[in-house]
Formats: structure tokens, C-alpha cells, sequence
């Protein structure tokens, strides 16, 4: 059965950089597109980034651009997300997606969702 794992969040500092990681399991990781999207608290889902099969083309939401990086390792089965001078509303649950239709910008284009891992910005 398809499995995303996502890891390496936690509690940071204005400023300060974390790396999250999702590990893909039970499907044909390179076929398909990925995506990160994050629920800040007492919101709804919002799109933060997402990337082709290979890896070449990304796309990032204006909040997150130019700070946050998405990549992938299709040898490891594994989605990354580097995420740079990071500030109190980057504070969210950042899951990551199985984008099954388009560049997977909207919520309705992902099929699979990890469980998510908690990212808090504050001092």
C-alpha cells in the first residue's frame, strides 16, 4: 500500500533552517510528481511546493520562494524539503503529497497525504 513518512520537523528559531523529509513506500516513486503542503494552526491546508518526476522543474507558493527549496532522491525514494530563514507563520503541520493530476497546487490534486511533521517557529 502507498506510505508517505514525513520527518524532521520540530521547534526553531526565527531564522533558523530545518530539513523535512518524506520517504515514499508501496508505489513508483519517480512516476509521479510530489508535492509539500502545510496546515498552519486553525487554518486550512495551503500549498507550499512542488516537484516534477525528475526533479528538473519545481514550483514554489510566493509566502515560501526564494527560503525554501524542494528536491528529490528518486534512487532513495525520498522527497526533501530545505526550508531557510524560517519565520513565526511558517509554524504549520507540512505534510507531504502524491500529486496524481496537474503540478499538484491545489488540494484536490493529490491522492495520498503523509501524516505530517510539526514545524514551530518561535523564540
Amino acid at each position: 500500500q502507498v506510505q508517505l513518512v514525513e520527518s524532521g520537523g520540530g521547534l526553531v528559531q526565527p531564522g533558523g533552517s530545518l530539513r523535512l523529509s518524506c520517504a515514499a513506500s508501496g508505489f513508483t516513486f519517480s512516476s509521479y510528481y510530489m508535492s509539500w503542503v502545510r496546515q498552519p494552526p486553525g487554518k486550512g491546508p495551503e500549498w507550499v511546493s512542488s516537484i516534477n518526476t525528475d526533479g528538473v522543474f519545481t514550483m514554489y507558493a510566493d509566502s515560501v520562494k526564494g527560503r525554501f527549496t524542494i528536491s528529490r532522491d528518486n534512487t532513495k525514494n525520498t522527497l526533501y524539503l530545505q526550508m531557510n530563514s524560517l519565520k513565526p507563520e511558517d509554524t504549520a503541520l507540512y505534510y507531504c503529497a502524491r500529486t496524481f493530476s496537474g503540478w499538484g497546487t491545489s488540494t484536490n490534486e493529490y491522492d495520498y497525504w503523509g501524516q505530517g511533521t510539526q514545524v514551530t517557529v518561535s523564540s
